[in-house]
């Protein structure tokens, strides 16, 4: 009969699978949405640029529920909490006079000349 080698211990809490990988844990929806609601009291809006180094993994994280929710693959209580923030699912379809297309220009505009 041959020899079993020895099982590999599990030194972390990601599945087998993942450590063997080093695959890195992806923050929870909710870490994300807590950072999404910090960036909304510093800037004044829930914008995020997937493109601004500062905040790009936050960036795509935006840009990512704005997917979901066009695929209507986002659950309702995910929808109600970004909406309770005053998150923009189309910012090019969005008609509000406080967020048009000119809105988000001029944010952009006064968070480079903060720069």
């Amino acid at each position: 009969m041959p020899k079993r080698l020895p099982r590999k211990k599990q030194s972390s809490s990601l599945p087998i699978f993942l450590e063997e990988k080093n695959v890195k844990e992806e923050p929870s929806w909710e870490k994300r949405f807590g950072e999404l609601y910090t960036f909304k009291a510093k800037h004044g809006h829930c914008l995020v640029s997937r493109y601004d180094a500062q905040y790009k993994p936050l960036g795509k994280w935006v840009n990512n529920q704005r997917q979901l929710y066009k695929k209507n693959t986002l659950s309702a209580s995910r929808i109600e909490q970004l909406n309770s923030i005053g998150f923009i699912w189309a910012i090019r379809d969005h008609s509000s006079e406080n967020e048009a297309p000119d809105h988000v220009w001029n944010i952009k505009l006064g968070e480079l000349c903060e720069f």
